[in-house]
Protein backbone atom coordinates (compact mmCIF):
# COMPACT_ATOMS: atom_id res chain seq x y z
CA UNK A 1 0.00 0.00 0.00
CA UNK A 2 1.10 3.54 -1.25
CA UNK A 3 0.81 6.55 1.23
CA UNK A 4 1.25 10.16 -0.69
CA UNK A 5 1.54 12.39 1.79
CA UNK A 6 -0.14 15.98 1.30
CA UNK A 7 1.76 19.23 1.61
CA UNK A 8 0.14 21.76 4.17
CA UNK A 9 -1.32 24.36 2.16
CA UNK A 10 1.15 27.20 1.38
CA UNK A 11 0.29 30.28 2.94
CA UNK A 12 -1.22 33.78 1.04
CA UNK A 13 2.20 35.43 1.63
CA UNK A 14 4.12 32.76 0.19
CA UNK A 15 2.12 32.44 -3.12
CA UNK A 16 2.69 35.91 -3.62
CA UNK A 17 6.22 35.70 -3.14
CA UNK A 18 6.27 32.95 -5.64
CA UNK A 19 4.09 35.65 -8.23
CA UNK A 20 6.47 38.02 -7.87
CA UNK A 21 9.51 35.89 -8.26
CA UNK A 22 7.91 34.21 -11.49
CA UNK A 23 6.70 38.19 -12.12
CA UNK A 24 10.56 39.23 -12.40
CA UNK A 25 11.68 36.23 -14.38
CA UNK A 26 8.50 36.60 -16.71
CA UNK A 27 9.14 40.17 -17.40
CA UNK A 28 13.11 39.71 -17.96
CA UNK A 29 13.07 36.50 -20.46
CA UNK A 30 9.88 38.40 -22.19
CA UNK A 31 12.28 42.03 -22.95
CA UNK A 32 15.45 39.66 -23.31
CA UNK A 33 13.29 37.73 -26.20
CA UNK A 34 11.99 40.92 -27.47
CA UNK A 35 14.82 42.08 -27.77
CA UNK A 36 16.25 39.46 -30.12
CA UNK A 37 13.49 40.27 -32.61
CA UNK A 38 14.54 43.30 -33.56
CA UNK A 39 18.16 43.86 -35.19
CA UNK A 40 19.78 46.21 -32.52
CA UNK A 41 23.24 46.46 -33.06
CA UNK A 42 24.36 45.62 -29.31
CA UNK A 43 21.90 42.25 -30.00
CA UNK A 44 24.22 41.62 -32.86
CA UNK A 45 27.70 42.38 -31.19
CA UNK A 46 26.76 40.45 -28.39
CA UNK A 47 25.91 37.12 -30.47
CA UNK A 48 28.96 37.63 -32.23
CA UNK A 49 30.92 37.85 -29.19
CA UNK A 50 29.58 34.92 -27.99
CA UNK A 51 30.56 33.19 -31.10
CA UNK A 52 27.25 32.13 -33.00
CA UNK A 53 27.91 35.21 -35.75
CA UNK A 54 25.80 38.12 -36.50
CA UNK A 55 23.08 36.29 -38.11
CA UNK A 56 19.41 38.17 -37.88
CA UNK A 57 17.69 34.83 -38.09
CA UNK A 58 19.50 32.98 -35.35
CA UNK A 59 18.93 36.21 -33.24
CA UNK A 60 15.42 36.47 -34.60
CA UNK A 61 14.69 32.28 -33.56
CA UNK A 62 16.15 32.59 -29.94
CA UNK A 63 13.90 35.63 -29.35
CA UNK A 64 10.49 33.88 -30.31
CA UNK A 65 11.94 30.20 -28.72
CA UNK A 66 12.31 33.04 -25.98
CA UNK A 67 9.10 34.18 -25.38
CA UNK A 68 7.10 30.94 -26.27
CA UNK A 69 8.84 29.42 -23.68
CA UNK A 70 8.33 32.25 -21.26
CA UNK A 71 4.38 32.25 -22.29
CA UNK A 72 4.10 28.40 -21.94
CA UNK A 73 6.01 29.10 -17.89
CA UNK A 74 3.59 32.33 -17.51
CA UNK A 75 0.37 30.24 -18.12
CA UNK A 76 -0.54 27.82 -15.27
CA UNK A 77 -1.58 24.11 -17.20
CA UNK A 78 1.89 24.90 -18.62
CA UNK A 79 3.82 26.06 -16.29
CA UNK A 80 6.31 23.63 -15.71
CA UNK A 81 6.45 22.26 -19.11
CA UNK A 82 7.93 26.05 -19.66
CA UNK A 83 9.89 25.84 -16.82
CA UNK A 84 11.76 22.50 -18.49
CA UNK A 85 12.66 24.28 -21.38
CA UNK A 86 13.95 27.85 -19.97
CA UNK A 87 15.90 25.76 -17.83
CA UNK A 88 17.64 24.36 -20.91
CA UNK A 89 17.66 27.63 -22.59
CA UNK A 90 19.12 29.12 -19.73
CA UNK A 91 21.99 26.25 -19.09
CA UNK A 92 22.65 26.79 -22.70
CA UNK A 93 23.33 30.74 -22.13
CA UNK A 94 25.33 29.19 -19.23
CA UNK A 95 27.48 26.80 -21.48
CA UNK A 96 28.34 29.52 -23.92
CA UNK A 97 29.46 31.92 -21.04
CA UNK A 98 31.59 29.20 -20.01
CA UNK A 99 32.91 28.66 -23.85
CA UNK A 100 34.21 32.24 -23.75
CA UNK A 101 35.28 32.56 -20.66
CA UNK A 102 32.66 35.24 -19.03
CA UNK A 103 33.17 36.49 -15.45
CA UNK A 104 31.87 33.56 -13.40
CA UNK A 105 29.49 35.68 -10.97
CA UNK A 106 28.30 38.26 -12.85
CA UNK A 107 27.63 36.19 -16.34
CA UNK A 108 27.92 32.92 -16.33
CA UNK A 109 26.39 32.12 -13.33
CA UNK A 110 23.46 34.84 -13.84
CA UNK A 111 21.33 31.87 -15.54
CA UNK A 112 21.67 29.58 -12.14
CA UNK A 113 20.62 32.43 -10.13
CA UNK A 114 17.25 32.83 -13.29
CA UNK A 115 16.35 29.50 -12.99
CA UNK A 116 16.33 29.10 -9.20
CA UNK A 117 13.85 32.35 -9.20
CA UNK A 118 12.26 30.52 -11.74
CA UNK A 119 11.95 27.14 -9.84
CA UNK A 120 11.54 28.63 -6.73
CA UNK A 121 8.49 30.80 -7.93
CA UNK A 122 6.83 27.71 -9.78
CA UNK A 123 6.93 26.24 -6.81
CA UNK A 124 5.68 28.37 -4.79
CA UNK A 125 3.19 29.48 -6.55
CA UNK A 126 1.76 25.50 -7.82
CA UNK A 127 0.08 23.15 -5.15
CA UNK A 128 1.02 19.94 -7.66
CA UNK A 129 4.40 21.06 -7.70
CA UNK A 130 4.71 21.18 -4.11
CA UNK A 131 3.24 17.69 -4.16
CA UNK A 132 5.59 16.44 -6.43
CA UNK A 133 9.11 17.85 -4.70
CA UNK A 134 8.01 18.17 -1.01
CA UNK A 135 10.05 19.88 1.41
CA UNK A 136 10.03 18.15 4.51
CA UNK A 137 10.69 19.49 8.27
Amino acid sequence: MTVIAETAPVSNPARWMGRALSGLVILFLMIDGAIKLVPWPVVTETMDRMGYGSSDALMRGLGAVTIVCTVLYSVPPTSILGAILLTGYLGGAMASHVRIGSPLFTHTLFGLYLGLMLWGGLWLRDKNLRNLIPFRR
